[in-house]
Formats: structure tokens, C-alpha cells, sequence
């Protein structure tokens, strides 16, 4: 067993595949991978921060009215309650994980 948590991830195209990478009592930490035209919708987090680490490919990202491109490797934080999503607009795989804390209770 090794401690490299990072999954293989291959959606085809359109289709977004999520997994959990971590899991405690005050974080979650998920893995999205988007195909090609794939997208997480638009959503919010009242009560926690969530932060975006984009690990391979590019991601359009979504956050309240605005919306800008970011290359791997790049880290995207959304304060609680912002309304944020992500969508895969090229023709290549995006990978991005998502950090959630606190948990919502």
C-alpha cells in the first residue's frame, strides 16, 4: 500500500467522474475528472471554504458571475457560500480536486 491517493481517472467525453480522496471529521478532499464538454454545475457551500486545485489540463472556472481559464497546476479558492463550477471547454481531460472545510455538520 502507498500513500499517493491520486486515482486514474478516464471519463469519456461529456462525462465527469468524481471520487473521494480524503475523508476526516473537518475536511473532504474530492477528485473530478472532466471530459472533454464535461461540467460541474454551478453550487454553493454555505458553511465551509472550498478550494480548487487544477491538476491536469484546463478548467474553466465559474465563481458568481465571473468566469476565467486556469492551466494546471493552479489553485482557485471559493469563500463560503460562493456560488462556484467548472467546466472542461478543450478537447483534452481536466483533473481537479476540490477541498471542502470545515464539513458541513
Amino acid at each position: 500500500m502507498g500513500l499517493d491517493r491520486y486515482p486514474d481517472l478516464n471519463p469519456d467525453e461529456g462525462e465527469v467522474i468524481d471520487t473521494e480522496l480524503a475523508v476526516t471529521d473537518d475536511v473532504l478532499v474530492k477528485a473530478f475528472a472532466l471530459g472533454p464538454g464535461a461540467e460541474l454545475s454551478a453550487h454553493d457551500h454555505p458553511d465551509a471554504t472550498n478550494v480548487f486545485h487544477v491538476l491536469e489540463g484546463t478548467v474553466t472556472v465559474v465563481q458568481g458571475d465571473d468566469e476565467e481559464t486556469v492551466e494546471a497546476p493552479g489553485v482557485v479558492l471559493h469563500e463560503r457560500g460562493e456560488v462556484h463550477g467548472a467546466r472542461n471547454d478543450t478537447d483534452e481531460l481536466a483533473v481537479l480536486t476540490a477541498s471542502l472545510c470545515p464539513l458541513p455538520s
